[in-house]
């Protein structure tokens, strides 16, 4: 990932956050959603390669709570492990901050992130009903959670 760069998201990226956001997602955030990010001062950053942006990722930190609202690969560079590598970064921010607890909702039909998550630690913590969009009506979300208080105490 030696040629990935993170930075801040800022207004100017918002047209390319949206183009990705609506290349890979059948339900895709609006510009609005990530305007109100921005002038919420959530965590908002992009993962730029040298020629174009590879993603993106926003988290909610709530006192030592961290809640991953969008994480998202553009679809031609998905698979080359970008997607774990921004989650590590993130995990890492957390830790950093000292927050106990990531928190994120994936869609129950997601089983390609929900193995990431699984795979860096996450566990399912309850279902939400009905929580996304969905082609015929609504789908569920697969409530998940990283204790990083566990970690923490494990490490020491």
């Amino acid at each position: 990932m030696k040629d990935l760069v993170r930075r801040p998201m800022n207004e100017a990226d918002l047209a390319e956050v949206l183009q990705i956001e609506r290349s890979a997602n059948r339900f895709p955030w609006s510009k609005q959603n990530f305007a109100d990010c921005l002038s919420g001062n959530y965590q908002s950053w992009v993962y730029q390669l040298p020629d174009s942006m590879a993603g993106y990722l926003i988290v909610q930190n709530i006192l030592d709570e961290a809640h991953l609202l969008n994480i998202c690969v553009q679809p031609q560079q998905q698979g080359k492990g970008i997607g774990r590598f921004m989650l590590e970064q993130m995990i890492n921010d957390a830790q950093q901050r000292q927050a106990k607890l990531i928190v994120l909702e994936v869609r129950r039909s997601n089983h390609r992130a929900q193995q990431l998550y699984l795979q860096q630690g996450f566990n399912e913590m309850s279902i939400r009903r009905g929580y996304y969009p969905a082609e015929q009506g609504r789908e569920d979300a697969v409530l998940m959670g990283l204790d990083l208080s566990l970690m923490m105490d494990f490490a020491e």
